[in-house]
């Protein structure tokens, strides 16, 4: 590239709720401290590669219609160089503490799986120097086990135990770059996990194969020493029909079957729990509920469309009711909010890029903070902690402890003459109180 693909490379600056300049952040001020923590310290936020310098803009009617002079030339290995210095731009643009990619994001594939280890393990090299450069990190990395069509019937739940092995080289040395550059996790991203019909498909073998392979990349997490959290992304339907990784519940009974469920955590998706029939403040729960949240891929999907679509999150009100939840989890540790979006294929220029960071940020930011004023008002949780006061008594509390049996229950109702009666949930009030911080 003879000139810089943005072409003004200032970092971008907080300047407050009245500014109206779209490069400039109106409520993501980064060392504002809430509920004790900085708000650079709550998101923990990370620029992906993949959409944001991979994808083309192209869509099932229509090819590319973003020019990034990075996608088209001779020779693979410079356009990935390349690529890689626009990409630490924007990092440093954005002022943001962490980036995330794919190993077929950030360098070619090659003629066989040593080339193309080889291949990222150059680039690598770069984000190492541009690390230590710039003082970014690594949130996570991840391998591309679906765009192949080597992959085209799975990777770990392939019927071919060759595209299993296969598989398994590209993870462990995506693993080893991710730990070397100092990762905070690595995510394992079911994509093609599934199938199509049943006439063709052993399921029990499917799930088997999943078990050993996850157990695999587990027990070499260990003896290489990585201290980073390993998590699995929730995948619902798309691109195959049945995904053996559907939601959080799907996947908290699959890591228990097959005794993972205290070694990894889930990378929930507002976009894949639409598809799964959820809402986003539904998978997080969930995760904190049984134990496995871990770290967000931010975008937002179209409750009307089948499929990922990918758009940045801008919808303050949805974004508060995940905060809340993520608060109530303890925030992240090694986890963050990642920006797995696409800006729209009609967003040709390079600031559109910057800008549709920028206003996921804020809108983030404004969530932290209706969260904030939420949780210091106590009017909502106040109501829930009184709601099951009765499961703190002791009598709640010897039930859960299994002191008590079913003949006991009956006993107690029938000797005490029990007869409770519905008290209400107040769901409109609650909504009506949750109103006022939004």
């Amino acid at each position: 590239m003879n000139a810089p693909f943005f072409p003004n490379p200032t970092p971008v600056a907080y300047e407050g709720p009245e500014s109206k300049n779209p490069l400039a952040f109106r409520y993501y001020d980064k060392n504002r401290v809430v509920l004790g923590k900085t708000m650079q310290e709550h998101m923990r936020f990370a620029v992906c590669y993949w959409h944001s310098f991979t994808w083309p803009g192209g869509d099932p009617f229509g090819g590319e219609t973003f020019e990034r002079p990075w996608m088209h030339g001779s020779d693979p290995m410079e356009l990935a160089r390349q690529k890689a210095d626009v990409a630490f731009d924007l990092f440093k643009i954005l002022d943001v503490p962490f980036y995330t990619f794919h190993d077929r994001d950030i360098a070619p594939e090659g003629s066989s799986l040593a080339e193309s280890n080889r291949n990222v393990r150059a680039i690598a090299e770069i984000f190492a120097r541009k690390q230590e450069e710039t003082g970014l990190k690594l949130l996570w990395g991840t391998a591309n086990l679906f765009s192949n069509r080597r992959f085209m019937a799975g990777a770990a739940t392939n019927p071919d135990p060759d595209v299993f092995a296969y598989a398994a080289g590209q993870v462990k040395n995506a693993l080893d770059v991710t730990r070397e550059l100092g990762g905070e996790n690595y995510v394992l991203w079911g994509g093609r996990e599934g199938y199509e019909t049943l006439l063709n498909t052993n399921l029990k073998s499917e799930i088997e194969q999943a078990g050993r392979f996850l157990s695999m990349v587990v027990d070499y997490k260990h003896r290489t020493g990585f201290k980073g959290a390993i998590l699995i992304e929730p995948k619902p339907k798309e691109p195959t029909k049945h995904q053996y990784d559907f939601d959080v519940q799907t996947v908290y009974g699959f890591l228990k079957a097959f005794g993972l469920e205290k070694e990894v955590q889930v990378n929930i998706e507002q976009n894949h729990a639409i598809l799964a029939g959820h809402s986003f403040e539904h998978e997080l729960a969930m995760a904190s509920a049984l134990g496995i949240f871990g770290s967000v891929d931010l975008n937002r999907g179209d409750d009307r469309l089948g499929w990922d679509t990918d758009q940045f999150g801008m919808n303050v009100a949805e974004l508060t009711l995940a905060m809340l939840e993520i608060i109530k989890a303890g925030g992240f540790t090694t986890g963050g909010f990642n920006f797995d979006a696409k800006i729209r294929r009609q967003s040709l220029d390079p600031d559109d890029l910057i800008v549709a960071h920028v206003g996921s940020m804020d809108a983030v930011a404004r969530a932290l903070l209706n969260a904030e004023a939420a949780i210091k008002d106590g009017t909502v949780d106040s109501f829930v902690k009184d709601r099951y006061a009765g499961w703190r008594t002791p009598f709640g509390q010897s039930i859960l402890k299994g002191e008590k049996t079913l003949e006991d229950m009956a006993a107690y109702v029938e000797g005490g003459d029990i007869n409770p009666q519905p008290k209400s949930g107040r769901q409109e009030y609650l909504e009506t109180v949750l109103n006022r911080f939004l």
